[in-house]
């Protein structure tokens, strides 16, 4: 049979490139599919603001007129030309086990980007916010996917491998169980912090929420902007306001507020830990999809949730040494097992292999490597 391949371009196709995962992952347990509604505003140019200066296109590979394979190709000059040669991206990447579909995808992903004046990309990617839907994961088939992260089978690292790609960072999830006690060291050293008459934290404010979004936005960008480990800046993808705003307005009616703070000196917002229940949870009983009729499922699903997703955090540079991460996370940890006892454990995702600072911050918790998500990259012939 001949492979075809066709752009995504109305309902059917659409259709088609949610259904295909269902397809391969029949015999998998534990996957879980991401809500349908939140990829497809990924793609969606009124809801994407990377659409502005970048173009992301998705297709399907068919063998005959069976769907073997989906992705997506991305461009941002933007973000691509941090990278030297810059790199255009390939995500949300799912395919059947056959070596020749895998080389027929790269192969076309090679054709575009060279099209494009582009000699390298990388993935598995994301048209969006690299704390989310960012790489392959090669570490720990055993449990379903948390919020926001990729599960794929065993067998895709071998399948991209043999296409020629090259690995290019690991990031790690760590996980804590919260009926593991803090180290009565670390409890002594963050009350002496929050001791220091400069220093409160808070838990985010659910009356003023856009407030707080703000808060959270600029103590992001300026921390992840400007790292202890040059490395770690290239992957760094600002937060805009319409970014945030959407996502708040999103995890309100699921959000725990002792799992949101905000640490001040003074009056300065200057440190913050964002985590939300893991939303797979219901994902997994609606099979993707979000209607109206989930909706009592949704505003109840604070009091049920048993996993917690550590999705975004950060301090600003000039109060890095006052140990505001450690007032963070430990408090973290103490409100929100105590607002949410019915809570199993938390996942936190997205910590470079590289960032070493924060590894040893998470392991000082009684975190400990969990999971593990590939990027790779591929030259353009």
């Amino acid at each position: 049979m001949a492979y075809t391949f066709q752009k995504i371009e109305n309902k059917k196709q659409v259709d088609l490139f949610h259904e295909l995962p269902f397809r391969i992952y029949e015999n998998e347990p534990v996957w879980i599919p991401p809500f349908r509604f939140e990829i497809e505003k990924i793609f969606d140019p009124k809801s994407n603001p990377l659409f502005e200066k970048g173009t992301a296109e998705r297709f399907l590979l068919f063998d005959g007129e069976v769907p073997v394979a989906r992705f997506a190709l991305m461009n941002h000059r933007e973000r691509d030309f941090v990278f030297d040669p810059p790199m255009g991206g390939l995500g949300f990447l799912e395919m059947v086990n056959s070596r020749e579909a895998a080389a027929e995808v790269i192969g076309f992903a090679k054709k575009w980007h060279k099209q494009r004046g582009y000699k390298a990309f990388r993935g598995p990617v994301n048209f969006g916010e690299n704390i989310n839907y960012w790489g392959l994961l090669v570490r720990n088939h055993k449990e379903p996917p948390i919020y926001g992260m990729h599960y794929h089978a065993p067998y895709y690292r071998e399948l991209i491998e043999h296409t020629g790609a090259v690995k290019l960072d690991d990031h790690w999830s760590y996980k804590r169980e919260f009926d593991m006690p803090l180290p009565e060291r670390l409890v002594r050293i963050t009350d002496r912090i929050e001791s220091r008459p400069e220093v409160s934290l808070r838990p985010i404010d659910m009356n003023n929420l856009e407030r707080d979004a703000e808060y959270i936005r600029q103590i992001y960008n300026e921390a992840w902007r400007d790292q202890d480990i040059a490395e770690r800046e290239q992957e760094f993808t600002e937060l805009t306001r319409e970014n945030v705003q959407q996502m708040v307005k999103q995890l309100k009616q699921i959000m725990i507020p002792e799992s949101v703070l905000i640490a001040f000196v003074g009056d300065e917002p200057a440190s913050f830990i964002v985590c939300v229940p893991d939303l797979n949870e219901i994902s997994a009983e609606t099979n993707g999809k979000l209607n109206w009729w989930h909706l009592p499922r949704l505003l109840k699903f604070r009091k049920r949730a048993k996993h917690l997703r550590t999705t975004v955090y950060g301090t600003l540079p000039k109060y890095r040494k006052l140990g505001l991460e450690a007032l963070t996370f430990v408090r973290g940890i103490q409100m929100t097992r105590k607002a949410a006892p019915h809570l199993e454990y938390l996942e936190g995702a997205w910590v470079s292999e590289k960032n070493w600072l924060m590894q040893r911050s998470l392991e000082a918790l009684g975190c400990y490597h969990h999971k593990t998500h590939r990027t790779y990259k591929w030259d353009v012939d």
